[in-house]
């Protein structure tokens, strides 16, 4: 999106402003569907950071999600938790992951996220 959405950017503003992470969202970025739950920044980074203290490989990276200063301004990312990519009939990685999207690259989305059946 060349000029990011209004309501996608409120809907965010709210995950973060309630520290709430129930608010399920799917969306469509350069071609990859994907699908979760938002979380706050904070609690995102935080989330990344402990996987990545916890690798022996990779532990060195952790300090790089220490949370930023406190801002005010509107929230210019989706942070999504339990989120899959969809790919055919399944996403990717089974048990979800941790993913960063920018609003402005989002081209389109809905709220609520996409279970899968073999029904």
């Amino acid at each position: 999106m060349s000029k990011p959405d209004k309501l996608l950017i409120d809907i965010a503003a709210r995950v973060e402003s309630a520290q709430s992470s129930r608010m399920s969202l799917t969306v469509v970025t350069h071609g990859a569907v994907i699908t979760g739950r938002l979380a706050p920044e904070s609690v995102w980074r935080k989330r990344v950071s402990e996987v990545l203290t916890d690798s022996a490989e990779l532990s060195a990276f952790s300090a790089a999600f220490d949370p930023p200063a406190e801002k005010e301004e509107a929230p210019t990312h989706l942070h999504f938790h339990v989120a899959r990519i969809l790919q055919g009939t399944m996403g990717i990685p089974e048990t979800g992951g941790m993913y960063r999207v920018a609003i402005e690259d989002v081209s389109a989305w809905t709220v609520g996220d996409f279970s899968y059946s073999d029904h």
